[in-house]
């Protein structure tokens, strides 16, 4: 979708149309493949949006997948350099993919922050190269702030919360799932060599291995996890009481996303990481639920 620039290099707001079928085509493949458990939620807030959201799990999902999938270390940091360039044109409305064309009406209309577009790709980078294992508690909080609360300080302007309030909420609330993740996930983590939970907090705990298989099955696991999963609470603690400054419609999809996770851990400090590779998940039927309760249907 080609946009003309405005004399200032902006685009003007008549032609903040939305993006053109094969883009919508492009977004709605992307967020098939995310297999994120909120897009469902996402189809319930109003058209631009949602199509706002949408865009952005599509651009979170491309850069994902610049890390995750098989490629040398330059190809990594190719992939993330084009994803940098594409951020960059953005605010001129002439990115280059169909992804980056679907972000250009969201960028505009709700004022969302290159920083921040920017600040998920340092994250990515953070895990493009060797894999992170047992980081110290402040690189731990970082990577949590890049992958997951920049993410929540672009998605709190598309609901509708561009406030300090708002911004406070994506800081924690989206610290408080990330965290959560690393507790879910650790399994899964170690079998591809990463592990997030912190050094302090091993040697704490007398865990003196850095091989991340080893780890999830010492026997100490769980004094290590119950210390993180405390980390968890008190974000979720403060996302709740930042929400309770916004405008309730605003908050109602981030409502959704802390109750799930939320309940999420506390799942897993009920299982108290006894059997880490045993999956702990939120049925939809419960999601659903959840969504009901906080008045989004």
């Amino acid at each position: 979708m080609s946009m003309a620039r405005n004399e200032t290099g902006g685009v003007p707001a008549d032609r903040l149309a939305d993006a053109s079928p094969a883009d919508r085509a492009a977004v709605a493949a992307a967020v098939a493949a995310s297999g994120s458990s909120f897009t469902w939620a996402m189809r319930l807030l109003d058209a631009p949006r949602r199509d706002g959201m949408f865009a952005v799990y599509a651009f979170c999902r491309m850069v994902d997948d610049v890390v995750d999938e098989p490629g040398t270390p330059e190809e990594k940091a190719a992939g993330l350099a084009f994803w940098r360039a594409e951020v960059a044109r953005l605010r001129s409305g002439l990115p280059e993919s169909a992804i980056g064309r679907a972000l250009v009406p969201a960028l505009h209309r709700f004022d969302l922050r290159e920083a921040d577009f920017l600040a998920l790709i340092d994250g990515m980078e953070m895990d493009a190269g060797a894999p992170i294992v047992a980081p110290d508690l402040a690189t731990l909080d970082l990577y949590c702030a890049r992958v997951a609360s920049a993410v929540g300080h672009l998605a709190v302007r598309i609901f509708g919360a561009p406030t300090p309030d708002g911004a406070r909420v994506a800081d924690h609330l989206g610290r408080a799932l990330q965290y959560t993740n690393i507790l879910r996930d650790l399994a899964e983590d170690a079998a591809i060599g990463r592990l997030y939970l912190p050094s302090e907090y091993l040697e704490a705990a007398g865990i003196t291995s850095r091989v991340p298989d080893d780890v999830v099955r010492h026997p100490a696991l769980p004094l290590v996890c119950r210390r993180v999963a405390a980390i968890a609470e008190g974000h979720f603690t403060r996302a709740e009481a930042a929400m309770a400054l916004c405008p309730r419609r605003a908050m109602r999809p981030a409502r959704v996303m802390k109750s799930v996770y939320y309940l999420t851990w506390q799942r897993l400090i009920q299982a108290d990481w006894r059997d880490p590779f045993a999956p702990v998940k939120v049925s939809k039927f419960l999601k659903l639920a959840l969504a009901l309760r906080h008045g989004l249907v």
